[in-house]
């Protein structure tokens, strides 16, 4: 009767074991699909971000950031997009190449330059899809910080268990490049 019941037990957690698996299978489906759709819609938005507007998503909003700060220095713009300083310096060599905005030199020994929008510029940012800085951007800045947290702390533990080997400035590409 031991051996009965034992089995029995046996029989259970296996049962509840793979009931719990089967469960996990289902969350990790669900919140995969909750990733396709955040990247879709990423990519929805930068796709008519450039088909209104003439500029990448990237473009759009350091265009968005010097409109609201105008004679920002490229350090400022690197800091605002989270980008790393010499894509900063690419993204205003590109600005700077379509006329969107023009720089101004200041100082002595005239290294320092501040950000102005062009009338070009401005058009393109007249003719751009809200919201400015990105359909992501937008969403996390709304999050309060506690939520904001627990996704940070949660998507570390994610990258963690991804074992990313190379990620040398993957925190520090604009989205629309990606």
């Amino acid at each position: 009767m031991a051996a009965k019941q034992w089995k029995g037990k046996a029989t259970k957690r296996v049962r509840a074991t793979a009931d719990d698996s089967a469960k996990k299978d289902q969350q990790m489906l669900a919140v995969l699909g909750q990733f396709r759709i955040v990247v879709k819609s990423i990519r929805r938005h930068y796709q008519q971000v450039e088909r209104q507007s003439g500029v990448s998503g990237a473009q759009l909003w350091a265009l968005a950031h010097i409109a609201a700060h105008p004679g920002a220095k490229a350090g400022e713009l690197a800091r605002a997009l989270a980008i790393h300083a010499s894509t900063a310096s690419n993204l205003i060599g590109r600005l700077d190449a379509l006329g969107l905005i023009k720089r101004k030199r200041i100082g002595g020994d005239q290294r320092t330059v501040q950000l102005y929008l062009t009338t070009k510029g401005t058009n393109a940012l007249t003719s751009a899809p809200r919201p400015l800085i990105g359909v992501l951007q937008q969403a996390l800045s709304e999050l309060s910080q506690r939520r904001l947290d627990a996704l940070n702390l949660s998507l570390r533990e994610l990258i963690s268990a991804m074992k990313v080997k190379d990620i040398r400035g993957g925190s520090a590409t604009p989205l629309s490049d990606l």
